[in-house]
């Protein structure tokens, strides 16, 4: 009886377990017409708040809305359920603490009164987007022309310190393993994207995005930037935002003779093919990877030539040589692909010399002394296999931004 007792338990508890990917939802909120519709957006992920489960336990029909008023970011948190746990009813049981676990991440200063959180919406007219204007582009999205502007600033200038700190909770969201930066540091530059639109005739802005910078030295009288966090919220996603960002980002750089080239800090998989493409298309127009030179292999002219105008680094130049030498190669070319396959491989072999990306991926997963075994103990076939895997698993990568390449 008892056995049985304890199984309808964890059925009846059943219903007070959820997805918290699924029950928070997020809105950018520019009027008071927007609280009254169901637009919105869920997270990517939760695990950074709730766990590695990503579940909130203790509540029935969970729904944790978290709207933003567009341009200010003043923000609003609503949890409402039609039931929860408690100790009396079941077991001493309790539910999770969401407020708390979101009040870790989230400043202070947050509504939880809808009606008060309205009243501020009338104060994102006032806004005005911080630091100094680089580049403004339209885009046509259903038939309708929308301006977006891309704005550089640092942590000093007025009222931006506190607008970051709302701004940076959608990392922990949207991009894994994200952590906030120490905005203090005057190293950091921040650019921001913001969709400018007329309001009765008056000019409004919405925030879409943005991307963190942080300057390194680099010897011996150089810098060397980094790019760390790059954003675009998922309504604006999939519109050419993240490159537009990017390319901004770059053009700053390039007339700088104390920038020796550009880094990125451990780049997502969705991030590093955005900087493939745009690096592709700047390389294409460059006289050492046009498809004569590609044909004849990656030399010294690729990384020289890319970092004296573009700011590429010589991994990356390589990378880039790669995508374009694959792109001007056509499979149905037995010879050509084969000798491409033969470079392509040249490369992904260097793990074995203790050194390149593949192995840096090899150093992440093995311990020293395993990574050691590993290599000196694979036979010549499993070397095979593992190259073969590596370049399949390359071209697969490098035929995605081709693909776009193509289509712009």
């Amino acid at each position: 009886m008892a056995g049985t007792g304890m199984t309808l338990m964890r059925n009846h508890l059943d219903d007070y377990k959820c997805d918290a990917n699924e029950a928070v939802k997020f809105k950018l909120v520019r009027d008071e017409k927007d609280l009254e519709n169901d637009d919105g957006f869920n997270p990517d992920m939760t695990h950074q708040i709730f766990g590695e489960q990503e579940s909130i336990f203790g509540y029935k029909d969970l729904s944790v809305q978290l709207y933003y008023s567009a341009a200010k970011l003043n923000t609003y948190l609503s949890i409402k359920y039609t039931d929860k746990v408690s100790p009396e009813k079941d077991n001493g049981l309790q539910p999770d603490n969401i407020t708390e676990a979101l009040s870790k991440e989230m400043p202070p200063g947050y509504y939880t009164n809808l009606d008060d959180f309205s009243a501020v919406l009338a104060k994102d007219a006032n806004f005005k987007p911080y630091g100094d204007l680089l580049h403004s582009y339209t885009i046509n999205k259903d038939g309708v022309d929308r301006q977006f502007e891309i704005y550089k600033t640092t942590i000093d200038c007025p009222g931006f310190r506190e607008y970051h700190e709302r701004l940076q909770t959608f990392i922990l969201f949207f991009i894994d393993a994200a952590s906030f930066i120490d905005a203090d540091d005057e190293r950091w530059s921040f650019y921001l994207l913001f969709e400018k639109y007329k309001d009765n005739g008056n000019p409004m802005y919405a925030i879409a995005g943005y991307m963190t910078v942080y300057k390194y030295y680099a010897y011996p009288c150089s810098n060397r930037p980094r790019i760390s966090q790059v954003l675009v919220l998922p309504p604006f996603q999939k519109q050419g935002h993240g490159a537009q960002l990017l390319q901004t980002f770059y053009n700053s750089c390039y007339g700088d003779s104390d920038i020796l080239d550009i880094t990125v800090e451990d780049p997502s998989e969705n991030f590093q093919r955005l900087r493939d493409y745009v690096d592709a298309r700047n390389c294409m127009k460059l006289k050492s990877f046009q498809p004569e030179k590609l044909y004849e292999g990656f030399d010294d002219d690729m990384p020289h030539e890319a970092r004296l105008k573009l700011k590429l680094n010589r991994k990356q130049s390589r990378r880039i040589y790669e995508i374009l030498r694959l792109k001007c190669t056509s499979e149905a070319d037995k010879e050509k692909f084969k000798q491409y396959r033969l470079d392509v491989k040249r490369r992904l072999n260097i793990p074995f010399q203790k050194n390149g990306r593949d192995f840096e991926k090899l150093q992440k997963a093995l311990k020293p002394e395993e990574l050691s075994t590993t290599l000196s103990c694979m036979s010549m076939e499993q070397r095979h296999q593992y190259l073969e895997k590596a370049f399949e698993e390359e071209i697969e990568q490098y035929k995605h931004v081709i693909e776009r390449l193509n289509m712009a």
